[in-house]
């Protein structure tokens, strides 16, 4: 399709407040955006509800757009028209891709991506499995980078059960590094053992501290990852080795991070964050060139995200209730060209 035969208008879901409410997401008619050079135009086939994305449609992510604005950190489409040369060799191609934090995002039928922050998709490929491509698996990469750069012998996670949790898991495994998977319920327990998890520690059980604290000493833990925040970080910066290291990436709990100034003082522990977009902040150097030269490799098969739904951009309350209420069963995915295709 070249730029003559675009639409002028397309369908977009658009953020008009930061609080959080359905009727603050509106599928709004607006123009096709237009490439400019260094970026191409990408017909999105399918866009990921990432926990990121239910904090940003809240207001309480590291980003704020001017308002109103298209929501959407990653997804899945085709090229359809470029704003240079090089730009060009992409038409007509399947992409995974991620737009700028500045511009609107994918929840949209059409979407205006960096050039550089594009990857052909392979045939075998799903939209849903190339619109998962980024944010999971290149986060599962750079925190493992970490993990062999600080040279430890031992991890542990919390919500290990999540999308991100297995991917570290797996990726531990193929490390041969022994990782402690904490989870809060049976069934998360039942999940990873089945997927080959050697170490499971039930949050909601009976001494889940001490139980925690037992594992991690016996197997020499000193980095742990964790997206839940609250009193999850506390427990786990308890149960690691002295001068271990707690890495915090999220907030699923929603609350403020709860660490006893003995560990600190007494055992030289330390606390630190990682945010994605930091990590490929500025130029691409050779770590991010790695992880997406590493990542298609991995897409589809050790990184499979399951798909929990697919639904229209006017099913926009429905799709984040879901997305919200069990992140374990799998992604929720908009199509916003479905009726079309």
């Amino acid at each position: 399709m070249t730029t003559s035969a675009l639409p002028e208008t397309m369908r977009a879901l658009r953020l008009t407040a930061y609080d959080g409410r359905p009727e603050s997401l509106q599928v709004t008619e607006m123009p096709v955006p237009k490439p400019a050079p260094g970026q191409v135009l990408v017909r999105v086939a399918a866009a990921s509800i990432n926990p990121s994305d239910l904090l940003f449609v809240r207001g309480l992510y590291g980003v704020k757009k001017p308002l109103p604005a298209v929501p959407g950190f990653e997804g899945s489409g085709t090229v359809v028209a470029a704003g240079s040369l090089a730009g060009r060799l992409l038409v007509g191609r399947r992409v995974g891709c991620v737009p700028a934090p500045t511009t609107d995002g994918t929840w949209a039928e059409y979407v205006v991506v960096p050039l550089m922050q594009c990857l052909p998709l392979l045939p075998r490929m799903s939209d849903e499995q190339g619109a998962g491509f980024f944010v999971n698996p290149v986060s599962a990469w750079a925190l493992m980078e970490l993990a062999r750069r600080g040279k430890h012998r031992a991890l542990v996670q919390s919500a290990a059960a999540s999308t991100l949790g297995r991917m570290l898991q797996k990726l531990a495994r193929k490390e041969k590094l022994p990782l402690v998977n904490v989870v809060r319920r049976a069934e998360q327990e039942e999940l990873l053992r089945k997927l080959g998890a050697e170490h499971v520690v039930n949050s909601s059980e009976p001494e889940f501290d001490e139980r925690l604290r037992l594992r991690c000493h016996e197997l020499g833990v000193s980095l742990a990852f964790d997206p839940v925040a609250g009193p999850m970080t506390g427990s786990l910066m308890q149960a690691l080795v002295d001068g271990g290291t707690v890495i915090v990436y999220g907030s699923l709990s929603e609350q403020d991070c709860r660490i006893h100034p003995r560990e600190f003082v007494f055992h030289q522990k330390k606390i630190e964050g990682f945010w994605l977009p930091e990590f490929f902040k500025g130029s691409f150097g050779k770590d991010q060139l790695r992880a997406l030269m590493g990542v298609p490799t991995l897409l589809g098969k050790d990184f499979e995200v399951p798909v929990r739904a697919r639904l229209p951009l006017e099913s926009a309350g429905e799709a984040l209730r879901i997305a919200a209420s069990d992140m374990t069963s799998g992604k929720v995915f908009f199509t916003p060209n479905a009726a079309k295709d």
